[in-house]
């Protein structure tokens, strides 16, 4: 039996590499590898430098043809992704059995996680829109159509996958002028997944708020599942634990509904009302006769200590 060889690294610029690769508490925005088969053309190179251009900057591409098959040796895929530190790719080849293929993945470990085969039925390239464009660096708005999506594992696992394929930085907040992309996916009865791409104009209203009307700018793909390698739900929970230095603390008596609203429960001791400090205005002074309530209480009081004093002496 074989030892394994632990390579360490003999210049600074390795280390600072090896120690980029290690888990890390916050990870960093994820890349994508885009590369070729063995033959690559038509629709699936438009569909995937399309792609590139929704993803951008955080793609790399590989112009060179690979001889790949990810689903029956993926180990060559796997290097490929270790060696340009990409946690998703997109593998685009064309044959007589399966032509237009595009296979969507990512990797968890340095081996693949989820891997879903796509057939391309129809496609129209983004240049045939002649429509303004968006800018780079936009984050799109995903909308999944349909009730399918959650009827079987393979399904719920592409749109997981269709959702990191288009993440780009996470931001808290975003203003209403900065939503300008949606990107539609509809799940049909045939299982075809229908993918449809709009820029949002906000128009004049006459009030506050404006009125939205979409302008299809592209991609437009009708694309079919073909071959699918989803992980076990073990696994696929382990990718997904987050770190307990970033998990949100609990906090006690705190609710939130359903709008995202926090209601918090105080618990107070027996309180005092007569002693309470409010505002003096003319409603909240004493009458007159709660006026002689209050004098003949203290005269009892100051009797009742009386009484209590001469019992005390003798």
């Amino acid at each position: 039996m074989s030892l394994m060889r632990i390579r360490k690294p003999k210049t600074r610029k390795g280390k600072q590499i090896l120690l980029a690769r290690e888990p890390q508490l916050i990870e960093s925005t994820r890349t994508m590898l885009f590369l070729d088969g063995r033959k690559c053309g038509g629709d699936v190179k438009s569909c995937m430098r399309d792609l590139q251009q929704l993803r951008k900057p955080l793609v790399k591409v590989l112009n060179r043809n690979n001889d790949i098959t990810p689903f029956d040796d993926p180990s060559s895929l796997e290097f490929l992704t270790m060696k340009n530190d990409c946690a998703l790719f997109a593998f685009g080849s064309t044959s007589k059995k399966r032509p237009n293929n595009l296979i969507l993945g990512r990797i968890f470990e340095n081996e693949i996680l989820d891997m879903i085969e796509l057939g391309i039925k129809q496609y129209t390239s983004m240049s045939e829109f002649k429509t303004e464009k968006i800018g780079t660096n936009v984050k799109p708005c995903l909308i999944f159509n349909g009730p399918r999506w959650n009827q079987t594992e393979e399904l719920r696992r592409l749109r997981n996958l269709l959702i990191d394929t288009f993440h780009k930085d996470k931001v808290d907040a975003i203003r209403l002028q900065g939503i300008e992309h949606v990107i539609s996916f509809t799940c049909t009865e045939d299982l075809s997944i229908l993918m449809r791409s709009y820029k949002i104009m906000l128009k004049k209203s006459g009030q506050k708020t404006p009125r939205i009307e979409l302008v299809e700018i592209g991609p437009s793909a009708d694309l079919s599942i073909r071959r699918t390698k989803i992980a076990s739900e073990d696994l696929y929970k382990q990718a997904r634990k987050q770190p307990k230095q970033l998990q949100p603390k609990k906090k006690k008596n705190l609710t939130y509904d359903e709008l995202g609203n926090t209601h918090g429960r105080v618990h107070l001791g027996k309180q005092n009302v007569t002693k309470i400090q409010t505002r003096r205005v003319k409603g909240l002074k004493k009458t007159p006769e709660e006026k002689r309530e209050s004098r003949q209480k203290k005269k009892d009081l100051i009797k009742a200590a009386a009484r209590e004093l001469l019992k005390n002496t003798e």
